[in-house]
């Protein structure tokens, strides 16, 4: 119960510290005062990196550039109308669960590619997010997008990332594995985006079977919207399922601000849920978040989550705080170094675990 407190008044302190300045990681967007579709194909953040993702991520992110035989700097395109990246995560993992042998192995997160086939520049283009390790090939998004002239609108049709809250890498936090919106769920659909100066807005409608097979007459809507500053942000998610099994509805809040080296995210979700048993199931999570940039290359980042399986049940509650150092000693290679501790009832040891790992991270 202390730390559940201590979580909400941190959470309701985000507002006052934002008043209080003059002025796929959220957190470089908001340390840099930039949007997601700044730096990433998709407007909404994640996946493959555009032209300007690359150059900033081989400058302004490493602690030294290695030089290579040429000069140039890598943008991902192969030529005008194709573009190429990806992503490889390999982890070394410790987990200590109470009553119970501890854990250690090595593992292959993910391998990924991406192609952007832009067949009509900077007006239409079809876009593969391929997962190909470990396990078989998956592909993850593949979509058909359309911008028009003023780069102010895109419609998208095909298999997608849902728009709602923060965007994090980590798909095991609270707020991405609770409200079922992460990098392994997406889904198929139609999205339309509304991009301007200072806001981003998109809008899904979707089969609401995390691109399985459709099972019904009912859709998923999803909806995200951003406003953005240099120095702050602030944004609102809703999420409808319509199924036979019943209604699930999510909406919540999500915030950035950066106060000097340290670059702060919060997000609240409310869930309803009729999926889950003969009664509704009324749900809270949340997550607190700082990165505080040490040097160049180097972030420290903690953070608090919060989970409330069942506002009916009392003293059930689950707490997870992390903290990892994250390094990046050149251009396309990130290490991190972290711990994660589960606080949950003490009668499920799984919700009391302890996690210590590393991870190799390239990218391009």
């Amino acid at each position: 119960m202390k730390s559940r407190t201590t979580f909400w008044w941190l959470l309701a302190l985000l507002p006052l510290l934002a008043s209080s300045i003059a002025h796929a990681e959220p957190y470089f967007a908001v340390r840099e005062g930039l949007k997601c579709g700044n730096c990433h194909f998709n407007p909404a953040g994640g996946g493959m990196r555009n032209a300007f993702g690359n150059a900033w991520a081989q400058t302004a992110l490493p602690a030294r550039r290695i030089e290579g035989t040429g000069t140039d700097t890598w943008t991902g395109a192969v030529n005008r109308f194709f573009a190429l990246g990806g992503n490889l995560r390999a982890n070394a993992t410790y987990t200590d669960v109470p009553h119970d042998d501890a854990q250690s192995e090595f593992d292959l997160e993910e391998v990924r590619a991406y192609l952007a086939i832009t067949a009509v520049p900077d007006r239409f283009a079809v876009y593969i997010d391929q997962r190909l390790a470990p396990g078989g090939s998956t592909n993850l998004e593949a979509f058909a997008r359309y911008t028009t002239q003023d780069r102010r609108w895109n419609v998208q049709a095909g298999q997608f990332y849902l728009p709602y809250g923060l965007r994090l890498e980590d798909d095991a936090a609270f707020v991405r594995q609770v409200t079922g919106i992460n990098f392994a769920t997406p889904d198929r659909g139609v999205q339309v985006d509304f991009e301007s100066a200072n806001w981003s807005a998109q809008l899904a409608v979707t089969n609401g079977t995390a691109s399985g097979p459709e099972q019904d007459e009912g859709k998923q809507a999803s909806l995200r919207t951003e406003y953005v500053r240099n120095a702050w942000r602030i944004g609102a998610g809703f999420n409808l399922n319509d199924t036979d099994a019943g209604d699930r509805q999510m909406q919540g809040l999500f915030a950035g601000i950066r106060t000097g080296p340290i670059a702060w995210l919060a997000e609240a979700d409310y869930i309803t849920d009729e999926t889950l048993g003969p009664d509704e199931r009324r749900q809270w999570v949340g997550l607190l978040e700082a990165n505080w940039r040490l040097a160049q290359g180097q972030n420290l980042k903690l953070s608090a989550e919060f989970f409330e399986p069942d506002t009916d049940v009392d003293e059930d509650e689950q707490n997870r705080f992390s903290l990892l150092w994250e390094y990046v000693p050149f251009q396309f290679v990130q290490l991190r170094v972290g711990a994660r501790v589960y606080d949950g009832i003490p009668q499920n040891d799984l919700q009391n675990r302890r996690i210590y790992f590393a991870q190799v991270h390239g990218f391009f």
